[in-house]
């Protein structure tokens, strides 16, 4: 009795769920983790009560019929869909031993093949946005050595060409770097104090000229003190990246506005922050591609977005940058009226 007492205890501190069956698979205990995941008490009842996929139940028969272990993985539903892992292992032969038992250990998965799926994603998406400006410029290069090589207008128009395409993949990697250096310090708070009056200002006097050349005013509101806790260099790319989009995608002749609110009160932040609010007139977007405007290269329309010199990555570097600062980022838009971008950060 002492023995399974120290064996029960040893599986509850275990935190995959974790099932104890006999030869008949029924279940002789479950562990803590098992019984929060699975919502219920199951000592007594046959394992298919906990899982009915044919998979599950195979490989546990497997291993009852003599089999040392086995593994499967499968996808269910409890109540959201679930990739998990199923171990199955025999604790004595249970052949030469009818009062055996065997252990089922299963650990959900679901971010892990994610996080592949993402990464596959990711590796595919840099590959078609290289390719499509390399390729570009290898047919201009063809192009000048063959039939424009003495056609002084066309050499000009490929010349152009040819750096506009290079200029798209400088873009690409510059944001792919930054993304990474974002991504692997997500997790480290930043030290130091930004002020964002200062780089709001900051911002809009060095766009000053692309709001011209895209007709459009931009009015910024700031109260006196807008200091928090951070890095001056990752907060510039952030509003860098918000105000230039808003100039960039809203309609010509709009204005675009610039909000500093001092909230003392916001859901899910631990003491008054400042509420940074980047608002345009234009096109709006759709309620279904809200969610998604934050995953990298998530183009709402693609062609537009390479015109204006988009990567596809600014968003999401946008978030992973608010993210390590521990502030919040809302995106909230009514089509036909414009797109409102809200960064909310601790000021303590």
């Amino acid at each position: 009795m002492m023995d399974n007492q120290i064996l029960f205890s040893a599986l509850d501190a275990l935190q995959e769920a974790v099932f104890l069956l006999n030869r008949d698979r029924r279940i002789l205990f479950a562990n803590r983790r098992a019984n929060e995941e699975f919502g219920g008490q199951f000592v007594g009842d046959d394992f298919v009560k906990v899982i009915r996929h044919p998979d599950c139940i195979g490989i546990i028969d497997t291993v009852i019929n003599g089999k040392k272990s086995g593994e499967t993985v499968i996808t269910v539903d409890r109540p959201t869909t679930a990739v998990i892992r199923v171990l199955v292992t025999a604790l004595t032969d249970l052949q030469s031993n009818p009062e055996g038992n065997i252990i089922v250990s299963i650990a959900d998965i679901s971010n892990i093949r994610e996080a592949e799926q993402m990464r596959t994603d990711f590796v595919a998406n840099v590959s078609h946005e290289l390719r499509s400006p390399l390729t570009a410029i290898s047919g201009f290069i063809e192009t000048l050595k063959g039939s424009a090589r003495d056609d002084q207008k066309a050499r000009e128009r490929f010349l152009n060409l040819l750096e506009h395409e290079s200029q798209r993949m400088v873009w690409l990697i510059t944001d792919l770097l930054s993304l990474s250096k974002v991504e692997a310090s997500q997790r480290v708070r930043p030290t130091g104090t930004a002020n964002i009056g200062a780089i709001l200002n900051r911002i809009v006097n060095s766009l000053a000229s692309v709001a011209d050349v895209e007709r459009k005013t931009v009015r910024i509101n700031i109260p006196q003190i807008t200091d928090i806790p951070g890095s001056t260099d990752e907060m510039t790319q952030v509003f860098q990246n918000l105000i230039e989009n808003a100039i960039k995608y809203g309609k010509r002749d709009s204005e675009v506005h610039v909000n500093v609110l001092r909230q003392e009160v916001v859901a899910g932040m631990a003491g008054p922050s400042l509420q940074i609010d980047v608002i345009d007139q234009g096109d709006g977007i759709a309620r279904e591609h809200i969610a998604r405007l934050t995953e990298r290269f998530y183009r709402v329309d693609n062609h537009r977005s390479r015109d204006k010199g988009g990567t596809g990555l600014g968003l999401a570097i946008v978030k992973h940058i608010v993210n390590r600062h521990r502030g919040r980022l809302k995106i909230s838009s009514v089509p036909g009226e414009g797109s409102t971008f809200t960064v909310i950060l601790p000021l303590q």
